[in-house]
């Protein structure tokens, strides 16, 4: 025989072998092939955007989900030649909400990239005449310093 005790807001069901063995009467539900829910892609059929596509990321229902919503609608439905440049205001309130949540939303750290970039290249250009009175460095130069001479 089963048992059921809850903590807090849990319930707890133990269930015996015999409670097993005996068929299951839950009826299943046929997929509804219209369900907008179901995963079909980013669009729905009707093109309507489908919110629960794993491809958004939870974007749409995170703390800033109506900001994301409101953005990503107006790009989805921007009839201007540049698509989207219309929702630049929605972006910037997204991109807003976004920051206030950093631990959620973490952003790249473009300082730290650059600096590693910074770091392995060159202090100074090399010069076109690196050693003065050798031919062959002054000839493999020679076409750096005639463009350089043109810009």
């Amino acid at each position: 025989m089963s048992s059921v005790r809850e903590e807090g807001k849990d319930k707890i069901i133990f269930v015996t072998k015999e409670d097993h063995e005996i068929p299951s009467s839950a009826d299943l539900i046929e997929e509804d092939p219209d369900d907008p829910y179901e995963e079909k892609g980013l669009i729905l059929p009707n093109g309507e955007i489908n919110w629960n596509c794993p491809c958004l990321g939870g974007m749409a229902s995170g703390p800033c989900g109506t900001e994301f919503k409101d953005a990503f609608s107006c790009f989805h439905y921007s009839k201007e030649e540049v698509k989207g440049s219309d929702c630049l205001e929605q972006f910037g309130v997204m991109q807003e909400c976004l920051q206030k949540y950093p631990e959620i939303y973490p952003q790249e750290d473009d300082s730290s990239s650059s600096q590693t970039s910074q770091d392995s290249a060159p202090a100074e250009p090399p010069s076109p005449n690196r050693a003065p009175g050798n031919e062959q460095d002054s000839e493999t130069t020679t076409p750096n310093k005639e463009s350089s001479e043109e810009s």
